[in-house]
């Protein structure tokens, strides 16, 4: 009689597991995003205003992780938030690109999450873009974007 061995999990562990995930987040992948912070996002004030720095070029188009603080949203629904630096309990936001602070970031969700409270510290990830745009949809006005991205508290 020959015996077979058997390597593999048991359905215990394997549910358990499963069961897991949707606890871990969109944001969790297998592949390492850039950290950033946000003093490394501008070099310095130019002729024409805050200049992006080196490595913010450099990440263009590159997964991203950079951690801070959601400023309230616009409205429930939104399916984009302003990372901050610090929290914040109004919004940021601004009338024109001229204006932008330099210390925060909108952030483009590529699946809906549940936001969290202005005060809770949060990690945002995703594909890093800079220069102004006017979101078309919204009129809000940015230099700084994380599109399809993804958060998690900390």
């Amino acid at each position: 009689m020959s015996q077979k061995k058997t390597v593999g999990i048991s359905r215990r562990a394997l549910l358990t597991a499963a069961a897991a995930l949707p606890m871990m987040g969109p944001a969790i992948s297998l592949k390492a995003a850039e950290k950033l912070g946000f003093g490394e996002l501008y070099k310095s004030f130019g002729p024409l205003g805050l200049e992006f720095s080196d490595k913010v070029k450099q990440l263009k188009g590159k997964d991203v992780a950079i951690s801070g603080f959601m400023a309230p949203p616009l409205k429930a629904e939104a399916a984009f938030f302003v990372l901050t630096e610090i929290p914040m309990s109004l919004c940021p936001f601004c009338s024109s690109d001229a204006d932008w602070p330099d210390n925060i970031m909108v952030v483009y969700l590529s699946a809906k999450q549940t936001f969290v409270q202005y005060n809770a510290p949060i990690v945002a990830r995703g594909v890093l873009e800079f220069g102004s745009w006017t979101d078309p949809e919204t009129g809000f006005i940015s230099q700084l974007r994380l599109r399809e991205a993804s958060f998690r508290t900390v």
